[in-house]
């Protein structure tokens, strides 16, 4: 019964390649999301410290008036 062997080999390698395959596309998905979400905090941070410095020339205005 070798040939049965050489079948169930067969199908053992060609899952362990289809799981492969499928493991390394959610690798570039979560990649993906992880770039978009590191490039929206990168944008919130840069509207933070924006508002930031806004607030404090605000503040140094007011001084100076008052």
């Amino acid at each position: 019964m070798p040939s049965v062997k050489r079948k169930r080999r067969f199908v053992l390698l060609a899952l362990a390649g289809v799981f492969a395959a499928g493991s390394l596309g959610g690798c570039s998905t979560t990649q993906e999301k992880a770039s978009a979400h590191r490039a929206e905090s990168e944008r919130i941070l840069k509207a933070r410290e924006k508002r930031q410095q806004e607030k404090k020339r605000e503040h140094k205005h007011d001084k100076e008036k008052g």
